[in-house]
């Protein structure tokens, strides 16, 4: 459809909306208006920007990750969400308009590009704050029921809805059955209703294949890592008490000797109610979480109030060994966005050999 030099076409629109990204990954998990206010300012000295403070990947570099106001310096987050945004559009782009060459592929261009917006706003939300809110949710479960409208295959969207519910709502009920333990965050359910219904069944179920493989390598090096940055806080801790500095001690130490050092205990969170569990999790299979983005209150009716809290009011802070499980999701849903065809073909093959039909 388009040449391949216009590939960067799509970077730079990619890395426009990861700008916009930024906005939704800095005031959505505070509770702040999306809208209002109506420009974007320096979290530091709330100085409204201009347009040399926004121009997409160059504004970062060219002000060395600072603050042109007050100097403060500005995270690193904000340059890679448009690149990697960027990169992400710049790759949808090449392949459904430059590689494609097949009619129709435009519609799955575009409901991709929404898609992995969405996806890469979750990402470092959730990576960081352990949330995902309802409202970005949502927005996936619409795009999905779009595209698949647009394509005359509404129903492509409705089974994939029912089969990313079914499967991480399965593992959260099964894990807090089997282990008792919370094993699948809420949020985790409704982003993957959302993702089912963009990608269908059969994608939707690699995609989770993915996220669980990438999750179990990637995870495990995070825990390596965790582990010995708690070995070392602690052999620095002991090291200070006996070298007199301060330091958390308990008890009474014979003279001479330090006292021991004791780190404080994390507070043990409380596995949720398999009821609840079961009664939200049917809430979600309906959809009455997206109701409850347009009219507040439907929950509270059901007996269970949706309580929203700034994370910046919120006192929670998770262990170093907790890992949030919707970046891997996300992930694994951007390959198969990325590698559509590839992926189905070796599906549809795969698929064919079970049966016996060669053809």
């Amino acid at each position: 459809m388009f040449p391949e030099w216009t590939v960067i076409v799509g970077l730079m629109l990619g890395a426009t909306i990861g700008s916009f990204l930024n906005v939704v990954i800095y005031r959505m998990p505070r509770l702040l208006s999306l809208g209002h206010p109506k420009h974007s300012f320096c979290p530091k000295c709330k100085h409204q920007l201009g347009i040399p403070d926004l121009v997409p990947l160059f504004s970062w570099l060219t002000s060395k990750g600072k603050c042109r106001h007050c100097a403060n310096p500005v995270p690193s987050r904000y340059f890679w969400v448009e690149l990697f945004t960027g990169f992400i559009w710049a790759g949808i782009w090449w392949r459904y308009f430059v590689a494609g060459g097949i009619d129709g592929d435009w519609v799955t261009a575009v409901a991709y590009m929404l898609g992995s917006a969405a996806l890469v706003a979750i990402i470092f939300i959730d990576w960081e704050f352990f949330i995902i809110p309802d409202e970005i949710n949502a927005f996936l479960l619409f795009v999905g029921l779009i595209y698949w409208a647009a394509q005359g295959s509404f129903m492509t969207a409705i089974w994939g809805w029912l089969a990313g519910w079914g499967v991480i709502f399965g593992i959260a009920l099964l894990g807090r059955i089997g282990f008792g333990k919370d094993s699948m965050g809420h949020g985790d359910i409704k982003m993957m209703r959302g993702v089912g219904a963009i990608l269908g069944v059969g994608l939707t179920f690699v995609s989770i294949g993915i996220a669980v493989f990438a999750g179990a390598v990637l995870g495990s090096i995070f825990l390596v890592i965790s582990n010995r940055q708690q070995s070392e806080a602690k052999t620095s801790a002991t090291k200070a008490v006996g070298s007199g500095g301060s330091g958390i001690v308990t008890g009474a130490a014979c003279e001479g000797e330090p006292e021991a050092v004791v780190e404080p205990e994390e507070e043990e969170m409380q596995p949720e109610p398999i009821k609840d569990l079961i009664i939200l999790g049917a809430t979600y299979l309906v959809g009455l979480d997206v109701l409850e983005c347009f009219k507040p209150g439907l929950y509270a009716k059901l007996g269970y109030p949706m309580e929203q809290e700034s994370v910046e009011d919120d006192d929670w802070k998770p262990s170093l060994t907790m890992i949030p499980f919707g970046p891997y999701l996300a992930l694994g849903t951007l390959i198969c966005m990325l590698l559509k065809t590839p992926i189905e073909t070796a599906l549809n093959s795969y698929v064919q050999s079970m049966s016996g039909n060669p053809g």
